[in-house]
């Protein structure tokens, strides 16, 4: 890659503080989701961290709660945002609003979610397309930069995972253990 790349997920919402277990709806809650106190910590800690990465560009996903944490980051490292709706959640369509058990229960096996998209959402496979189409228009159009893009979970997830290399089994491992992306963290891609 012609760029140094850094994810960022999104601080603590009530989805992970109070609505553990409840799928997100597509693209947003009404009203949207915002960060908890917690999560504005969790980003105002990474923003002392990223201080000293000399960020370049922020892309970030156009939801609330991650514009909330690319304000907060872009206003302490004085840049300004470039948001792209391409960054967003991963879709899971008739399951939006319903609990993550009923939503897994479609799958025979958590390796379909790779191919087999929920009616009216999108599968792993499809999130990941567009999480690198994003990447692979700002490597055509820059060089040479330190790069932030701030999203969520799961298309963070599948990023890293595409640009390490990462084999379906070893992600899916990552899913269930504590090397998936936590909220507020930041990585090197």
């Amino acid at each position: 890659m012609k760029n140094k790349y850094y994810i960022l997920r999104h601080g603590q919402t009530i989805h992970q503080a109070k609505k553990r277990g409840i799928v997100y709806y597509w693209p947003d809650d009404s009203p949207p989701v915002r960060l908890t106190k917690k999560g504005k910590e969790q980003i105002e800690k990474a923003t002392k961290i990223l201080k000293n990465k000399k960020i370049d560009l922020i892309f970030s996903s156009d939801i609330f709660r991650t514009r909330q944490t690319a304000g907060i980051v872009a206003k302490e490292l004085g840049l300004q945002v470039k948001y792209d709706k391409r960054l967003r959640d991963i879709n899971w369509g008739i399951f939006q609003g319903k609990k993550s058990k009923e939503a897994w229960a479609y799958y025979s096996n958590p390796k379909e979610k790779f191919y087999k998209a929920p009616p009216l959402g999108e599968n792993w496979n499809e999130c990941k397309k567009r999480m690198l189409n994003v990447l692979k228009e700002i490597e055509k159009k820059y060089k040479n930069k330190t790069i932030l893009i701030i999203s969520h979970g799961d298309p963070l997830w599948l990023l890293e995972g595409a640009v390490k290399k990462i084999k379906k089994d070893e992600l899916l491992k990552q899913k269930v253990s504590d090397n998936y992306i936590k909220v507020g963290e930041i990585r090197k891609l």
